[in-house]
């Protein structure tokens, strides 16, 4: 698995290219210092994953990884900051990134949040997710134009759902990968796969990761 680290703060990047250099199964095959700086490096290194802050001088990783998912749409991106702002996060899934992790996660959730976003998972920290109910729930409390009801044709479509499949959805909710999914709900992996990619197609959505914001919405809409 090849991996490229963002970040504009050197020891950092530094020190993450160490700790994942050490995983016999990852090679770091670059840095970036910005979100432009990422974008040729993934155009000219094709990592498959891209470890990357979101605010930098310059671009920020939110244009960065716009800018790769324009280009390179099977990158998968990682976002690794110390900011764990609601319209921050948003802003990011909304972009498609697979996955948004704070610095302060031991060494080891981090390498797993690697690999996770690798095999096809969206990584979100369960604090993060919790965070983002409260969030969207104030905004619906202020009774303002907001992303947490869903419109009438979206509550259309998750009604199309099967159980099974809305079962599913709620796990994408909370960052789990096919092979998590599988192992909870006691099913193959290839039928959790199949699972996933029809309430994809049923619900209109582009990836996974649209689909996890969309149960974060779903879950909001019915407290």
């Amino acid at each position: 698995m090849k991996v490229l680290i963002v970040d504009d703060q050197r020891l950092m990047r530094e020190g993450l290219a160490s700790l994942i250099g050490l995983e016999p199964d990852m090679d770091v095959v670059g840095t970036a210092v910005d979100g432009r700086d990422a974008y040729t490096k993934t155009l000219e290194l094709r990592p498959d994953v891209v470890l990357m802050d979101i605010r930098m001088p310059g671009m920020d990783g939110i244009e960065g990884a716009r800018l790769i998912f324009n280009h390179l749409p099977e990158t998968k991106i990682l976002i690794l900051t110390t900011f764990d702002d609601a319209e921050l996060i948003l802003r990011a899934l909304e972009e498609g990134v697979h996955g948004y992790l704070l610095k302060d996660m031991p060494s080891e959730a981090i390498v797993s949040a690697i690999h996770s976003v690798y095999n096809g998972g969206t990584v979100l920290q369960a604090d993060i997710t919790a965070m983002l109910l409260r969030e969207m729930k104030k905004m619906e409390a202020w009774s303002k134009p907001a992303p947490t009801t869903l419109l009438a044709g979206e509550s259309a479509a998750l009604e199309m759902l099967t159980e099974r499949e809305k079962e599913i959805l709620a796990l994408l909710g909370r960052g789990l990968n096919n092979k998590e999914i599988a192992s909870l709900l006691v099913i193959t992996e290839g039928t959790a796969k199949n699972h996933v990619s029809n309430l994809i197609a049923k619900l209109g959505l582009r990836d996974r990761t649209q689909a996890a914001l969309f149960s974060v919405r779903s879950q909001t809409a019915s407290l």
